[in-house]
């Protein structure tokens, strides 16, 4: 049975039509990444099925249950990091932590939960005087506390700087092999591309596209070759030649990359050329993501 089935959400705001048809799953144990400009009906997606917000039209089941009616025990089944969290600034983390974790029938230490997310220097600090980052590194921490099957990720990196990002990459990883379920939000397509089994792309309420993030990554089969144009010389056009850059960048695309480089490079060594700042790429999935939501 899947985690999460969505069949033909709906929901409107008077005559804004946030979310239009929705429909897709998650199985359990998988990480899904639902991706979309601000304004795309991720939250709102996200908040009906967290249970904040009801909806219009559509099936949704969370682990089996309708989360518009569902009570406690659907609750206590699953962890949220919101994209903003409140909590008490006067309290230690140590004491936040503790206190949430009273809520939950069969919770995780807490001494463990506040060492896995980063803070174990932090345990005796107040709330208020934590950075950002750090702030957001709570927010993990009470999500997890309660040991959830399935956790909802709402943008949990935004403020982190790049090694709290790496080190929250490898909770949500570990979250994964022990079988947990999470739906992740995040305006970072790196951060989707390591994470995520599927992705999920919402724009304009409606999904533009549903798959890994490879498969995504293969519907745009070009290559670009870029390098320094030499001097003086007229350089064999491999591929569609596109513009480069400064710094006397040439650039050329094509869908032969295997041919076209060992053509460049054959051109250059009977020449005795080094091809400087040499770079072979192929498109990333923020390249997809920014053709599949252009028009947002």
């Amino acid at each position: 049975m899947a985690a999460i089935v969505v069949e033909e959400l709906r929901k409107s705001y008077g005559s804004l039509h946030a979310v239009r048809g929705v429909s897709f799953s998650v199985e359990p144990g998988e990480v899904f990444g639902l991706l979309g400009p601000n304004g795309a009906g991720k939250t709102t997606i996200v908040e009906i099925l967290e249970g904040y917000r009801r909806r219009d039209h559509g099936r949704v089941e969370v682990l089996g249950a309708d989360p518009a009616t569902a009570g406690r025990d659907l609750r206590r089944r699953v962890g949220m990091v919101l994209q903003e969290c409140a909590v008490e600034p006067y309290l230690t983390v140590r004491e936040v932590v503790e206190l949430h974790r009273g809520y939950y029938p069969k919770p995780l230490p807490t001494d463990d939960v506040i060492e896995l997310v980063g803070l174990k220097e932090k345990a005796r600090v107040r709330v208020k005087r934590l950075s950002g980052g750090q702030q957001r590194r709570l927010d993990l921490a009470l999500a997890l506390i309660g040991d959830p099957e399935l956790l909802f990720l709402d943008e949990p990196t935004t403020g982190f700087d790049p090694s709290a990002r790496r080190n929250a990459w490898e909770i949500v990883r570990g979250m994964r092999k022990l079988g947990k379920t999470i739906l992740l939000t995040t305006h970072y397509m790196d951060e989707a591309q390591n994470l995520t089994d599927r992705v999920c792309v919402v724009s304009a309420g409606e999904v533009v596209r549903i798959g890994t993030p490879a498969s995504l990554r293969a519907e745009r089969a070009e290559t670009r070759i870029q390098f320094v144009r030499p001097d003086g010389v007229s350089v064999p056009e491999v591929g569609e030649v596109v513009p480069g850059g400064e710094d006397g960048l040439m650039a050329m695309i094509t869908e032969t990359p295997t041919k076209a480089l060992h053509e460049l490079t054959a051109w250059a060594v009977a020449r005795g050329l080094e091809l400087e700042r040499l770079e072979v790429s192929q498109p990333s999935l923020e390249d997809v993501y920014l053709e599949l939501t252009g028009d947002e």
